[in-house]
């Protein structure tokens, strides 16, 4: 069975470190798009409904810039995961959306850094404004990301046991 890729590789959208800057459904500011239909899925609705299948398998074919921040998303979402299952007793939602919340404001590592551990997979931005964008771009993603994540994990109301069934999984092995 092959992996599910994204609907997103091909699309017009600007490129930066291998990845698109896709437009998101989102209430943060930031360099992202403003999607053109509110009621249309975007990139993190694509993340969280693939995750589950994807996170099965150890090797993935990258057919586009699509992909990669598909590949991206699964790595976060699995970090948030982790995060989450880290805590005992299991946080309430609030508590959950402010973990989240600052783990996804926190320092991270980007396409080109040396601590980013699929660079790989990704090219390196072309100058020092286009790190900066790509940087600002994935800190909206990852806000935008921890809001919708929290409300699926607690969809009715608890900590939904399916979703952190797969918190262990490793998506081809790698971790943020």
């Amino acid at each position: 069975m092959p992996a599910y890729h994204s609907a997103y590789n091909g699309s017009d959208a600007r490129s930066i470190g291998g990845m698109y800057l896709l437009p998101l459904k989102t209430k943060y500011r930031g360099p992202a798009p403003v999607a053109a239909d509110p009621e249309a899925s975007d990139i993190i609705d694509e993340v969280i409904d693939l995750f589950r299948a994807n996170c099965l398998f150890r090797n993935f074919e990258v057919r586009g810039d699509g992909d990669r921040l598909l590949i991206y998303g699964i790595l976060y979402l699995s970090d948030c995961l982790t995060r989450i299952a880290s805590k005992q007793p299991a946080p309430s939602k609030q508590e959950a959306q402010k973990l989240l919340q600052t783990h996804a404001l926190g320092n991270f590592a980007i396409p080109g850094d040396a601590t980013f551990s699929l660079n790989a997979v990704y090219s390196s931005p072309s100058s020092k404004a286009d790190a900066d964008v790509l940087r600002q771009y994935l800190q909206q993603f990852r806000q935008e990301f921890s809001d919708r994540l929290v409300e699926r994990l607690y969809a009715d109301g608890q900590l939904s046991k399916w979703w952190m069934s797969f918190q262990k999984r490793k998506f081809m092995g790698k971790t943020l």
